[in-house]
């Protein structure tokens, strides 16, 4: 009982039915024109398969009344684009032939079994019945009044069975084609990675920015200079600055998804970087070897925000401890190092979103990143080749 009750407590099923009764609204109309030929409409529907249009117009359809709970998804079993082949247009028109049986039935099943209803509660109160044959077959009144409810309870049974039946043709003649599902997971991917690239780049830019507000504003609450103050105080408005144009940039770029990725800080601006951390008291050494001119803009970028985090990293679990850089500018790649001193317990394993985002940004660009404890020291150390981007 529980099997047959449960589908009639879902909106689905009757969303299906109401998908199987507009077809047999169209057949209702020529049958009233032509009775001698109720063939006609699965003659119509062949040149209208074949258009490449009715496939879009079918699939929307049946997403929304068959498969509601798939619809806008990419994974969704029934197609919503126009044929793009010869054999999507004719499994179109076969769809359409089994779409209109299904809709004569269902409408012959919505008119017949009701009327059949309402002739044997008639039956029961006395009244004859207007089809001739159940007197004949039925003469008892209680036994009218007995039966009454078994057409509604069939009806309720082939609502049920047609929509499940035009589901499952609708799924195999209307389903996505290889390279319609290609083609979605293409543009899922593409849309997973921009989500990904936006994260890491408010990940980096912002958590930069807060960390290094944290420590300049500790580092003033226990000084007692005003003049250390005040450069405290200089460092932490000109790092929210560049907070918030990187934070409008990629809000821009949410907005507007054409606009170019322009405007990012390359590493021609690490200096500025480098003396952010020194203000917030920690002691750098620098080796560059090569011009960072020569980068392309790509590596430049990434190499940039690389670099960012590791700093970041220092100030939040080190503090104000040595730290020696080394950025190398070769023919065929960047070398950027970044080590200082460990203190107070090692981080876990893996490591969190930061150190996944740079190597998430290495790998975009065919290179690696290495993060790890050697020797007492923190390491962080990315290999960015240049030839794949020229």
């Amino acid at each position: 009982m529980h099997h047959f009750l449960g589908p009639l407590t879902r909106p689905v099923t009757y969303s299906r039915w109401l998908h199987l009764l507009i077809p047999s609204a169209v057949v209702s109309v020529w049958l009233f024109i032509s009775m001698e030929t109720p063939w006609m409409p699965c003659l119509f529907a062949v040149p209208i398969g074949l258009l490449p249009g009715f496939r879009l117009a079918e699939g929307l359809q049946a997403q929304l009344l068959l498969t509601p709970a798939e619809r806008g998804r990419p994974n969704a079993s029934i197609s919503a684009a126009p044929s793009a082949t010869w054999a999507e247009r004719w499994r179109t028109v076969a769809w359409l032939e089994v779409r209109l049986l299904l809709a004569a039935a269902a409408g012959f099943a919505t008119v017949w079994l009701p009327t059949t209803t309402v002739d044997l509660i008639g039956a029961a109160a006395g009244a004859r019945p207007t089809t001739g044959w159940l007197a004949e077959l039925l003469p008892a009144r209680w036994l009218c009044a007995l039966l009454a409810p078994v057409p509604l309870l069939i009806l309720l049974g082939v609502v049920i069975l047609c929509g499940e039946v035009a589901t499952a043709a609708a799924r195999g003649l209307l389903n996505p084609s290889p390279t319609e599902r290609l083609t979605a997971l293409e543009e899922r991917t593409q849309l997973l990675l921009e989500r990904n690239r936006i994260a890491r780049e408010l990940h980096d830019s912002i958590g930069h920015a807060l960390t290094i507000a944290v420590v300049q504003a500790g580092a003033a609450r226990t000084a007692d200079s005003p003049e250390f103050t005040a450069r405290a105080l200089a460092a932490i408005e000109e790092t929210a600055r560049t907070a918030l144009e990187d934070l409008e940039r990629v809000l821009r770029v949410l907005r507007e998804p054409d606009l170019p990725v322009g405007g990012r800080p390359t590493l021609l601006e690490a200096g500025r970087l480098l003396d952010s951390a020194r203000d917030s008291g920690v002691i750098i050494d620098v080796d560059m070897a090569g011009s960072l001119e020569l980068l392309p803009g790509p590596v430049s970028r990434e190499g940039y925000r690389i670099l960012q985090e590791s700093l970041t990293n220092v100030l939040r679990h080190a503090g104000a401890v040595p730290v020696r850089v080394r950025i190398s500018v070769a023919e065929t790649c960047l070398d950027l190092e970044v080590a200082n001193p460990i203190v107070g317990p090692p981080r876990r394993r893996g490591g969190g979103s930061g150190l996944r985002g740079m190597r998430e940004r290495a790998a975009l660009l065919g290179g690696k990143a290495r993060t790890g404890p050697n020797k007492g020291e923190w390491i962080v150390h990315a290999s960015l080749p240049l030839d794949h981007i020229r």
